[in-house]
């Protein structure tokens, strides 16, 4: 297997506005980012993948730019960001940029133009229709509910919104469009950034004709637009123009992605993007109303999912590993277990079993401290459109119940990701010394960087093992995967192979004592443990692993 610095790498999220406060205006910024690359560099992280700094009414918290070349004033300014990319860099982590060219702002310049009159030069660089029978042009719906159409009394026509109606889609079968987009990435890249990860790229080719799609139980149509006829020739050229004139991390955000996909879009052969964030794993607790239930992940198809990915992949494309983003809740709290007794030791058996794999490991912020879901009591404590959106369209239809929906918005929303980074457990975490823009975590005088970072058994020093293995193990980064046990409901074990080397990962997502034999073809080798979460030094044939244990042993 081809050998690159990215494959090597730990890419660690930040969500700027809630990172850290510089100047106590209750938001994060840049300032507060520079200030923390120290924590960064002792975490032992090789790459940041910053979400949208750019200029931005807000609509989507900074995933509706209104100029890509410019800094959200609420963040700082461009000194600020060249000053915190130059501090990064001197500190040896690279910085990847969010890129999100689906969609713009509707107070984009080229979007202002676009809606003035039918013969503007810029009308092509979005998706205009007349509307069909007095109504839309089709019956597509939105990804943050309602109909994905708009319309506008100016030139009597809508115009396509995948998201919210302040972010109208490109036009991506327009090469201005795709010329303008490849040249302010072009701009980026002289100015020294390292890489993009780029924000629902599989939507950007929609089908010809715009044909109205499958209705779901909103009412509406699915657009059906992911993984369209031209995305991998789109990304190809950018590829060519853009991508391959640097030395660059690149991951492509895929809704709908599936693996025969991702081998076109990650090709081994470099013509499009290095990797992809596929979502099938966080998806298994969906069902009829998308996301919003109570819904348990089982373990047996997670497994089945995680192995598919990894074994599918294998030589054909690169995988990109995670289990938070700010558009997931917090995975400790949904598929471990967050409760005083167990959150630590769960949240260090959640990154062992995820860092072990083949492929880039992604950290979201507060991941390494196991920060837990915000414990909601009210809709006004809720700042993400797309959960307040999901909130009144549901009830209001009465498809369910309010105190359902609440239960389902606290559970699953996007929010539990956005909290406060905690820091010490001081007025606010740490993170500002006004109000913050949403509130702070109640548990983190218990959970905050300042304590674990003293505590040599934290989570944060345990993912810092983490990241330091994957430095000193090729097994860990180029191994081959195999999973035993597909049938259980309560151990995830797993072996890595590579050069006469054999990598055992061992996880207990259960409560229970359970013994465990290992696989006959070990038998008889002598085994070193990497790591473990009870700090078991030796392995033998037989184990009794005690709730929530995890182990990686080399041999």
């Amino acid at each position: 297997m081809e050998k690159a610095w990215w494959k090597e790498s730990v890419v660690y999220q930040i969500y700027p506005r809630s990172f850290c406060d510089s100047n106590g205006d209750g938001i994060g910024d840049l300032n507060g980012i520079t200030g923390r690359l120290e924590y960064l560099k002792e975490l032992g992280i090789d790459v940041i993948w910053l979400s949208p700094v750019y200029q931005s009414p807000n609509d989507d918290n900074g995933y509706d730019i209104s100029d890509y070349k410019a800094i959200m004033a609420e963040f700082g300014t461009m000194e600020d960001y060249d000053r915190m990319l130059s501090k990064a860099h001197s500190l040896g982590i690279k910085i990847m940029m969010d890129l999100v060219v689906n969609h713009t702002s509707d107070e984009h310049a080229w979007f202002v133009e676009s809606r003035k009159s039918k013969d503007n030069p810029y009308r092509d660089y979005y998706i205009w229709r007349d509307g069909k029978d007095g109504k839309e042009p089709n019956n597509w719906g939105s990804c943050f509910g309602g109909s994905a159409w708009k319309y506008d009394e100016g030139t009597g026509q809508y115009f396509l919104h995948l998201f919210s109606p302040k972010q109208p889609d490109l036009n991506w079968d327009n090469q201005k469009v795709r010329k303008e987009v490849f040249d302010m990435m072009n701009w980026w890249c002289r100015k020294g950034i390292d890489g993009f990860r780029m924000d629902v790229i599989s939507l950007i080719s929609k089908r010809p004709g715009l044909p109205a799609g499958a209705v779901g139980k909103s009412g509406y149509g699915n657009p059906g637009c992911a993984n369209g006829p031209h995305v991998h020739e789109y990304l190809q050229e950018m590829n060519r123009e853009v991508l391959s004139k640097y030395d660059l991390i690149t991951v492509g955000e895929c809704s709908g992605v599936t693996v025969e996909e991702a081998k076109k879009y990650a090709s081994s052969e470099g013509t499009e993007l290095n990797m992809v964030f596929q979502f099938e794993h966080v998806d298994l607790d969906g069902g009829e109303s998308f996301k919003w239930n109570h819904n348990k992940i089982r373990l047996t198809e997670l497994k089945a999912v995680m192995s598919k990915w990894q074994t599918e992949l294998a030589g054909k494309a690169w995988n990109s590993l995670y289990w938070c983003n700010h558009d997931q809740p917090r995975m400790l709290s949904r598929i471990g277990n967050d409760s005083p007794k167990y959150r630590e030791r769960s949240a260090k058996l959640l990154g062992t079993c995820l860092h072990m794999m083949q492929g880039t490991p992604y950290i979201y912020q507060g991941e390494e401290l196991g920060m837990t879901n915000y414990p909601f009591t009210s809709l006004d404590e809720f700042r993400d459109i797309e959960s307040i959106n999901a909130y009144h369209e549901l009830t209001e239809k009465g498809i369910i119940a309010p105190e359902d929906m609440f239960d389902y918005i606290s559970y699953k929303g996007r929010d539990n990701a956005r909290t406060p980074m905690q820091w010490d457990n001081g007025p606010q975490a740490g993170f500002t010394s006004g109000t913050p823009w949403i509130s702070v975590n109640p548990n983190y005088t218990e959970i905050n960087a300042k304590e674990q970072m003293e505590r040599e058994d934290s989570v944060f020093h345990y993912y810092q093992k983490l990241i330091k293995l994957r430095k000193e193990n090729e097994i860990i980064v180029y191994g081959d995967y195999k999973l035993f046990l597909p049938d259980s409901e309560e151990l995830y074990v797993y072996m890595r192979s590579y050069k006469g080397q054999k990598l055992l990962v061992i996880c207990n997502f259960t409560e229970k004592e359970i013994v465990y034999k290992i696989p006959e073809e070990l038998k008889g080798r002598r085994g070193r443990v990497l790591i473990s979460n009870y700090g078991r030094n030796a392995l033998e044939q037989s184990i009794t692993l005690s709730a929530y244990e995890c182990a990686a042993v080399l041999y």
